[in-house]
């Protein structure tokens, strides 16, 4: 067995109702300035109400901004640093989805050691310190709340990462109350996104470990097994536990057995399309995977088995295809778009999707099978 390093997140908190003791939680930290950053629509949906008054409650001074913008930009990270610095925060709060997260970790580490955000996209370029830092998602799928990694849209419209260990905040507090409402469409976008975590960290060519293909395994079970209730008119609580731990937990996986061609594929869509993180990787999701059919075929073919624990397979090949075509089925019935036309890309698109999609190279590499460009602009075609 290969020596391997396995990272997360120290203290997670996983309770229907957590979000109440946001404010004690805080306190008991030392904190005073709470700085808290959402975004308008949670505002709007009554969700970050309960929060702040734990806050007050606990006697802890706070400022909300909700200006946090999907796929976040840099100019957004920086103006929210700036508030930050002005309100005088000793603690960093992110409060809702991956771009709430991706934004809060960045504010956290440029409030406590100014630098240039340009100067750290990659692995292992930002310095510390960083301020303390508590996430809480309000949607199943980044696993922010457990990863080392912070997305942000270049002014070229480029998706870049920070990675950084300093990323991992102090506290995941996972409240399965705070996505009873989330919409049907956003479930199952963000639910597959995190799915995709799971595969794409248990196939990984790189970095690939027994605890992370543990993590893998439980979290796809627990995701598959809940979307379509969590998807339903009426989810219950437990789906919406069970889809919100999963999303953790395949969070876990791939901060330690990173994720590759899904979403290198996807990162162009969100970048010049706007398109949702978790729509892009379900958009190619399935198209990925049969390209990756031959490489990844035991692998597949193993999850097969963990999804589908009832059905016997006579081969690695039977149980892979019948894997590709399990996943295949459930992205066709999630409630949202199929195409990439659908979403506003053009057939002119595909080589300017397919050369962004190259410049992806620290999660190309990780893909089971090489993909070129004409790999790439085959796999946006037969998608549009």
């Amino acid at each position: 067995m290969s020596d391997f390093i396995f990272e997360t997140t120290p203290r997670a908190i996983c309770r229907f109702g957590g979000a109440q003791e946001l404010g004690k939680l805080c306190a008991e930290t030392g904190a005073k300035r709470a700085f808290i950053l959402s975004d308008p629509g949670l505002e709007k949906a009554g969700l970050t109400s309960g929060p702040c008054a734990s806050l007050r409650q606990a006697g802890v001074d706070y400022l909300l901004w909700t200006g946090v913008q999907a796929d976040p930009p840099e100019e957004s990270i920086l103006e929210a640093t700036r508030h930050a610095l002005e309100f005088g925060a000793d603690i960093i709060i992110g409060l809702g989805g991956g771009s709430s997260m991706d934004t809060a970790k960045l504010v956290a580490l440029l409030c406590g050691k100014p630098q240039n955000l340009a100067d750290i996209y990659g692995i292992g370029l930002a310095t510390g310190p960083r301020l303390r830092l508590i996430q809480v998602p309000t949607t199943a799928g980044t696993g922010s709340e457990v990863t080392p990694i912070s997305i942000v849209t270049t002014p070229t419209s480029e998706k870049k990462g920070v990675v950084s260990p300093l990323l991992y905040p102090d506290l995941a507090l996972l409240d399965a109350e705070l996505t009873m409402g989330l919409p049907a469409p956003i479930t199952a976008a963000t639910g597959i996104d995190a799915m995709v975590h799971a595969i794409e960290a248990y196939t990984t060519k790189h970095k690939k470990n027994p605890l992370s293909d543990s993590l893998a395994i439980r979290a796809l079970q627990l995701m598959t097994a809940h979307i379509d209730d969590a998807v339903s008119a009426n989810p219950g609580r437990a789906a919406r536990e069970a889809m919100l731990q999963g999303s953790m937990m395949a969070g876990m996986a791939f901060a330690n057995a990173p994720v590759a061609a899904v979403h290198a594929l996807a990162y162009p869509l969100g970048g010049h399309f706007h398109v949702p993180h978790g729509l892009s990787n379900a958009l190619v999701l399935t198209e990925v995977l049969k390209f990756n059919r031959d490489a990844a075929m035991q692998h597949y073919g193993e999850l097969a088995t963990a999804v589908m624990p009832d059905q016997r397979f006579s081969s690695d090949a039977e149980a892979c295809d019948a894997f590709i075509a399990f996943i295949a089925a459930m992205v066709a019935r999630m409630p949202f778009a199929q195409k990439l036309r659908d979403v506003g890309v053009a057939q002119s698109d595909l080589d300017m999707l397919a050369t962004d999609a190259m410049k992806v190279e620290r999660l190309l590499i990780n893909n089971p099978r090489e993909v070129t460009f004409d790999d790439a602009r085959a796999i946006y075609a037969r998608v549009l």
